[in-house]
């Protein structure tokens, strides 16, 4: 059986939303999406978790878990909503199996594992590039760590990345390591010191047969 792999989405006044492209690129990886409803509930997050061989927790708006400064203006902060039912997914799926973080979801993991983020890294990290494409930032390289779980999956020691995010890390949480720096020094990457858990700042759905080897991996190892 093709492994089933849950996928998180973004929520604003009562309604969810989610971005083709995550969708696209885990049915091209061989996975069957599925998408993750806002659950109210331990019970129904523990029974929907079970039925899960992977998640993708997406991008999205301001998080607001281990905030180091105020969100800016241009930046809102994650709905309660989301928010709640994020954690209880996360917490039920017990990262027992594969998990993909992507943007926002990297944040969200670091800051389940006790680590920081950056509110606005732009106005608090002085060397920082603009990392925002809705503030005019562009692409950039990204260094790849030798003896990481990234590097052996991608196979090469740099990459050129999409960039938007206006938060950053600022501190990594306990049993994750940086994987990936930008040259200003940002984290661009994380995971779990057993490779189980990966996380990306940028958006390598939105990257193309440049970050397919990412997918394959991941649906693999959910496969396994």
């Amino acid at each position: 059986m093709k492994p089933r792999i849950g996928i998180t989405t973004s929520y604003k006044d009562g309604t969810q939303s989610i971005s083709h492209y995550y969708i696209k690129a885990i049915e091209a990886a061989g996975g069957v999406p599925i998408i993750a409803p806002m659950l109210e509930t331990d019970e129904t997050a523990i029974a929907f978790a079970g039925i899960l061989d992977g998640l993708v927790i997406t991008g999205g708006p301001g998080i607001t878990r281990g905030l180091v400064g105020e969100l800016p203006e241009d930046l809102a902060p994650v709905d309660s909503v989301r928010d709640s039912s994020d954690e209880r997914i996360y917490r039920a799926f017990a990262e027992k199996r594969p998990m993909l973080g992507i943007c926002y979801g990297m944040q969200f993991i670091n800051a389940m594992h006790g680590g920081t983020i950056y509110a606005d890294v732009s106005n608090q990290q002085e060397r920082s590039l603009n990392h925002s494409n809705g503030r005019g930032g562009d692409s950039h390289s990204v260094k790849i760590i030798a003896d990481s779980k990234l590097y052996r999956t991608l196979n090469l020691p740099e990459i050129e990345v999409n960039t938007y995010h206006i938060q950053a890390l600022e501190s990594v949480g306990e049993g994750l390591k940086v994987s990936a720096t930008a040259p200003d020094g940002i984290i661009e990457g994380i995971e779990s010191t057993d490779g189980n858990i990966i996380g990306v700042q940028f958006h390598p759905e939105r990257m193309g047969k440049a970050m397919m080897p990412l997918f394959h991996d991941f649906v693999e190892r959910c496969r396994r």
